[in-house]
């Protein structure tokens, strides 16, 4: 008895998208050409974010709550990358130093693979854990010895490393790619975890991620920041925003749909109705001899590169590297409102969800802000009442309570999201 995805009218997509069209004009006319052209650039940047944390919850039922540690580890790369080196570094001894560093983070990663594979050479169950544990410490030993002397070297002398002078869409294509390393390493050690215990440790890597480019001066200049960094579009010159913005807008428009249409390609595929039969009965997908923990590893891997590669086009847009400025609440949480609202498992549900709550998380605070003006003059005007000295300052913290509300409302009358998936049906 086959099986099939149960088709829905477009009139409901064809509704949703129509009403979001109604909306972005509206914040065209009321903010302006460029100010909403950046706004809808990062949109689009968060609609890539969306898209991989999709894949993950929706094609496979992975719980990662350390979006922004992989969004990091990506714009870190992309920025590294693509800025312009720094002579004094390499004028220094901090290449050879580099390149020790490089060797030994090497040895330490193929300690821990060899004692992960032990079982293949008679290492018991009691046995592996202890070498694992072993391989870890020789590693972390191994590794943070040489860091120290080399930090001290290169900030001493150079300040940081520098960049490599990349095009920016080699560092974008990089970036993708040390996500995904990280994602190959998260994953190894945790996807056997629970879900609860997954996203506890995707948690801690996202926190430790971030702690280390923070206070890697030699390498990210910490908090010190890193700009201006380079577009892959001509940038804004003697005020031309618009165009400029535009052509950023267009370059992220046809990323969205290049990754939509591989994505929508892949979830009617084979391996999409693989994906989603483990997500849904786990011990009937290992019955029938799926390898469960090799088939998420690879949508987990695959989902944190799109996050690599929203990363680091997000920080290239606002052309400045802070690692300070990678927030949980920013960085995770409000991509796993964007998927929930817009619909797991439906890749149209995730654009749209994206592009609605960044909107409403942009506008909010403008429209926060001429309510309470309404307030404060007709409140004065009418009833004598003074407003609180601060209450301008209160309509920048309206958009938490506005995303809050939003989401409560969506869930309360469609629970599955706006463009839920299409569910499956038998034939």
């Amino acid at each position: 008895m086959a099986t099939t995805a149960a088709p829905r009218l477009p009139g409901r997509d064809i509704l949703v998208f129509a009403i979001l069209a109604v909306i972005i004009v509206g914040v065209y006319a009321a903010q302006g050409s460029v100010y909403s052209t950046r706004v809808f650039v990062e949109a689009g940047c968060y609609a890539i974010l969306a898209l991989g944390l999709n894949i993950q919850w929706g094609y496979a039922g992975l719980f990662n709550v350390g979006i922004m540690g992989f969004i990091a580890a990506g714009a870190a790369t992309s920025m590294i990358a693509t800025f312009p080196s720094n002579p004094a570094f390499w004028a220094s001894d901090g290449p050879v130093l580099i390149v020790g560093f490089i060797i030994r983070l090497a040895l330490g990663v193929l300690l821990i693979v060899f004692a992960n594979l032990s079982h293949h050479v008679g290492a018991g169950p009691r046995l592996k854990p202890l070498l694992i544990a072993i391989a870890i410490a020789a590693a972390w030993i191994m590794v943070t010895t040489h860091v120290e002397p080399m930090a001290r070297e290169i900030e001493g002398k150079a300040t940081w490393i520098g960049g490599f002078g990349l095009p920016v869409f080699a560092g974008w294509l990089l970036a993708a790619v040390v996500a995904g390393l990280i994602a190959w390493f998260v994953g190894k050690v945790c996807l056997g975890l629970r879900a609860d215990y997954l996203a506890i440790a995707t948690l801690g890597f996202a926190q430790i991620i971030k702690t280390f480019l923070k206070n890697a001066d030699w390498l990210t200049k910490g908090t010190l920041t890193v700009s201006p960094l380079p577009w892959p579009v001509p940038r804004p010159e003697a005020g031309e925003f618009l165009l400029s913005r535009a052509l950023y807008l267009s370059l992220v428009a046809v990323l969205i749909v290049l990754i939509y249409l591989a994505l929508e390609r892949a979830y009617r595929a084979p391996w999409g109705r693989m994906m989603r039969a483990i997500r849904d009965n786990e011990e009937a997908a290992e019955a029938m001899g799926k390898d469960v923990n090799r088939r998420r590893l690879e949508i987990f891997v695959f989902g944190c590169m799109l996050m690599g590669l929203g990363g680091a086009m997000l920080i290239h847009f606002a052309s400045v590297f802070d690692p300070a400025g990678f927030i949980d609440l920013n960085h995770t949480f409000l991509v796993w409102v964007m998927v929930i609202l817009g619909g797991s498992g439906n890749n149209r549900g995730a654009i749209f969800g994206a592009l609605l709550v960044y909107i409403i998380w942009t506008m909010s605070a403008p429209v926060a802000s001429w309510l309470f003006d309404q307030i404060r003059t007709y409140g004065d005007a009418w009833f004598g009442w003074q407003a609180p000295a601060d209450l301008d300052s209160r309509a920048l913290q309206m958009r938490v309570f506005v995303i809050g509300l939003t989401i409560t409302l969506v869930l309360r009358l469609a629970p599955r999201g706006v463009l839920p998936e299409e569910i499956p049906h038998k034939q």
